[in-house]
């Protein structure tokens, strides 16, 4: 009978022992469990910490480079700019273009400036430039102009002027150009041998033409660059020498009288007498002892 309480007792404290054992091995998979999931959750955390730093990462690399590439595009565009405008500028290392301030399309009306080693002294060299000729190249400058020509149409034109004069010439020959002003030729007199008289029979409107006026040393106003003549065939040079008429060129007799109504004739009322005049101009028109009425200097 004791024993059976005895064993009955030892066990219940087996039993008891056993249920706390349980317990304690439930709380630490608990904890252990607890522990993992912890891991678990700041490795997630460091991983996320970890791409979203790379991507931080990433994300300044890349406004770098765009920033860079911008960089580098208006760099170029820059670039570009200055290039075209260098180009505009040079024409070649002996022809140097005009910069000008009223000319609206200066890319048919623009003036160069050259020099003995370019090609446009190698067309006026010995001719309308003589040898004898003392005008420095440097006070020169060679214009293209557009023009209307006596068939309605537009054509190009060339001058060789002086500088004083070249930015008054482009946009005087642009303003007749916009108002359909008819000039036949506007050729360099080099073109006709700097023979003028071929010149002006062809009806060639020229300016630049050295040479000496008759029977001095001084030079002429054509030969300084300083004078034009516009439509001369039909405005011819008019004086009187001893009794007899001289008229140059000499097959414009028809348009020697002036009252005379005709086409292509400069008088005060004609747009190119006004524009002339508007830039300080004088015309040879208003002479007393000759008449010369193709003809405007300053």
């Amino acid at each position: 009978m004791r024993c059976n309480r005895k064993c009955r007792y030892i066990a219940y404290i087996m039993c008891i022992a056993l249920a706390l054992s349980l317990s304690g091995c439930a709380k630490v998979e608990k904890q252990v469990a607890s522990a993992d999931v912890e891991r678990t959750e700041k490795k997630v955390n460091v991983k996320e910490e970890i791409s979203s730093k790379e991507e931080n990462t990433v994300s300044k690399a890349e406004a770098k480079l765009d920033a860079e590439n911008s960089k580098d595009i208006e760099g170029n565009k820059e670039e570009k700019e200055s290039s075209k405008e260098a180009t505009d500028k040079i024409v070649n290392a002996s022809e140097v273009k005009m910069t000008t301030t009223n000319v609206k399309d200066t890319e048919n009306f623009y003036g160069i400036e050259f020099t003995a080693d370019s090609d446009i002294f190698a067309r006026i060299k010995g001719k309308s430039y003589k040898d004898d000729c003392t005008v420095p190249l440097s006070d020169l400058r060679y214009l293209h102009v557009l023009h209307v020509g006596f068939d309605g149409q537009p054509h190009e034109g060339e001058i060789i002027c002086n500088k004083a004069i070249a930015e008054d010439l482009l946009e005087i020959f642009e303003q007749l150009y916009e108002a359909g002003y008819q000039i036949e030729k506007i050729k360099l007199v080099d073109e006709y041998n700097a023979e003028d008289e071929a010149s002006m029979a062809d009806n060639n409107s020229s300016c630049f033409n050295f040479r000496f006026i008759s029977h001095t040393t001084k030079i002429s106003n054509h030969g300084k660059g300083m004078a034009i003549d516009i439509n001369p065939l039909y405005n011819p040079y008019i004086k009187t020498v001893n009794g007899n008429l001289n008229i140059e060129p000499a097959n414009s007799t028809p348009y020697v009288d002036r009252a005379a109504d005709f086409p292509h004739k400069i008088d005060e009322t004609d747009l190119a007498y006004q524009l002339f005049i508007a830039h300080g101009f004088s015309w040879g028109g208003a002479w007393n002892s000759s008449k010369d009425y193709q003809h405007f200097e300053k």
